[in-house]
Order: structure tokens, then C-alpha cells, then sequence
């Protein structure tokens, strides 16, 4: 987020210190899902269901029973969900139809894979030391600096660690990669193994089941940590007070202006209203604008279409 776009970084963690816009109409705005979203939210949490079944007993699964399943966790998220292409007008509501076909090939998908009839038939046999989807935030130490992995799912066999990441989107090789080096780097801390020792895996569920899986060595994670050392000093280069972690002015966190990112980014009516009317701000939130800096350029026009 930080090196795509500074300003929805600002928005994202520093929203409280906005002297302009309601922190409220900020929070209702990173609130928001969208319909891939959701869809990925959908297919995680029926396949959190099914391996811990799976942990308990490996008989075949009813399909019908499983995919009613998967269409009530599909339809309780769209009717639970406030989505950014209603709020932004782009379509008046979001139907079952728009999430539940693209998760029921996702886990059908995922059924059908060589991956699930080993995790059947072999990778059953440690069930008892799996770990599916981990409560907390996966925290690390790397270069004495705190980072933070969430594993969809991990399990030893053998003297290996492996570990899945569900994907139901495009994949993205760059981003994906820097993903598994951090899980490595997470098991690799927590369960006190060797990096070549941990096996994480990118399983792609969608159109079909492909993976993309590497193997560390303690170079890459030497490797992983001055990078992320890196990333994090220019991160503190947009902090006035770095104890304290309150950031310079919102002026200093650029905004993006790239059709292909603004289009889906869930703040996109805070920086161009003109394009993406916000469509829910009340004559509370008008009258707390009303001492914006009028040098904003998007200050007037944002109010003026609020009202319309």
C-alpha cells in the first residue's frame, strides 16, 4: 500500500490525524469490501471449515452438503458486506450470483487437486500439529524490527514445515514471492527450523488449481530482512514523531493518479470526487467540512457534489 499510494497509506493508518475530513466518513470507507473480496473471505472461510474436518476425519466429503455450505457463507458475506461498487454507483446491489459462482469453482477446484487427495491420504497423518488460519497478527522479529505474517495454513511432514496460501485472484509473481519469503521467515522464527526447512506454497484456486511453491535459505531471509529494514526507514521518513508514531501533514502522502488503481481503491472519493462522487455524506459530516483548506482542490467540488 505504502509504495502504490502514500495517500490511501495516510487514509488506511493515520485517518485520526486528517484535520479535513471526518475520521468517521474515512473509517466507513476502509470499512468497505468488494465483490473479489468477499469472494476470497467466502472460499477462506469454507476452507478453514473443511481442514478442520479433515483434522478430525478424512471421509469423503458430501459435496451437496458442502457446497449449501459454501452458497450460505457466500450469501451471509454479500448480505453482511457494504460494497465499494454500490457506494460508488458503479451497480445498484451485489447478488449471490456475483460471488458464489467464482467460490464454488474455487473449492471444486481445490477438491479435485492432487494437493487435497495428499493432504487426504498422507499429510492427515500429523493432524493434530496443523495450523489453520492462526489467531493473532503472526508476529516476527527480523533485524530486531517487529513484522507480521498471517498463514492461511500450515503442517509438517516428514521434517518439512509446509505451508498453504489460498488465492481465488490473479496472480502476481513480484508480490506473491515476497509473501512466501516472509512465511519462511515467520515458521522459521516460530518453530525454530532451518529456512530449506519450510515449504510454503501460493495454491491458486482460480480458474484452475496451479501452486507456486519455493524453498528458502537463510540467505534469502538475510536477504528479505535488509529489504525490509529498507522499507521500513522510508516509512519513518513520514513520521513527526516516531515514538509516538504520529505522521508528518497528509499534504506529504502523495496521491496516486493512475486510472488502474484509483478505479478500485475504496478511497477513491476523497481524491477525485469529480469522478467517483461520495455518495453517503450527511449535512453532519458538510458542516464539519466546513473549514477545509480552501487550497484543497478537491475541497469544494467533494461538498458541492455531497449536496448536490
Amino acid at each position: 500500500m505504502f509504495s502504490i499510494c502514500k495517500r490511501k497509506y495516510f487514509y488506511h493508518y493515520y485517518n485520526k490525524y486528517d484535520q479535513k475530513i471526518p475520521v468517521r466518513l474515512i473509517r466507513d470507507l476502509k470499512d468497505l469490501s468488494s465483490i473479489p473480496l468477499a469472494t476470497g473471505i467466502a472460499a477462506h472461510e469454507v476452507i478453514e471449515a473443511l481442514l478442520n474436518r479433515l483434522g478430525k476425519t478424512n471421509q469423503d466429503v458430501d459435496r451437496v452438503k458442502f457446497m449449501d455450505y459454501a452458497l450460505r457463507t457466500s450469501e451471509h458475506l454479500t448480505k453482511s458486506s457494504q460494497f465499494h461498487e454500490v457506494y460508488y454507483q458503479q451497480i445498484e446491489g451485489v447478488a449471490i450470483e456475483d460471488v458464489y459462482p467464482k467460490v464454488e469453482l474455487s473449492l471444486e477446484n481445490l477438491l479435485d487437486s492432487d494437493r487435497y487427495r495428499w493432504l487426504v491420504e498422507e499429510a492427515i497423518e500429523t493432524s493434530d500439529d496443523w495450523v489453520i488460519e492462526p489467531g493473532g497478527y503472526g508476529e516476527t522479529r527480523m533485524d530486531d524490527l517487529k513484522v507480521y505474517f498471517k498463514v492461511d495454513f500450515l503442517f509438517p511432514v516428514g521434517d518439512l514445515l509446509y505451508i498453504l496460501d489460498w488465492k481465488t485472484g490473479k496472480q502476481d509473481a513480484e508480490r506473491h514471492r515476497k509473501q512466501l519469503v516472509g512465511y519462511a521467515a515467520w515458521a522459521s522464527y516460530h518453530f525454530e527450523v532451518d529456512a530449506d526447512h519450510v515449504v510454503p506454497t501460493i495454491a491458486y484456486l482460480h480458474p484452475k488449481y496451479e501452486e507456486v511453491e519455493e524453498v528458502f535459505n537463510e540467505f534469502d531471509l538475510e536477504h528479505f530482512a535488509i529489504q525490509i529494514r529498507a522499507e521500513t526507514e522510508e516509512m519513518y521518513e513520514y513520521c513527526r514523531d516516531l515514538e509516538q508514531n504520529i505522521p508528518i501533514d497528509k499534504s506529504e502522502f502523495t496521491r496516486i493518479d493512475d486510472p488502474r488503481i484509483c478505479s478500485i481503491c475504496e478511497y477513491r472519493g476523497l481524491c477525485w470526487p469529480d469522478d467517483y462522487p461520495v455518495a453517503s455524506i450527511t449535512e453532519e459530516d458538510a458542516n464539519s467540512w466546513a473549514l477545509r483548506d480552501q487550497t484543497d482542490p478537491s475541497s469544494s467540488s467533494l461538498l458541492n457534489q455531497s449536496l448536490g
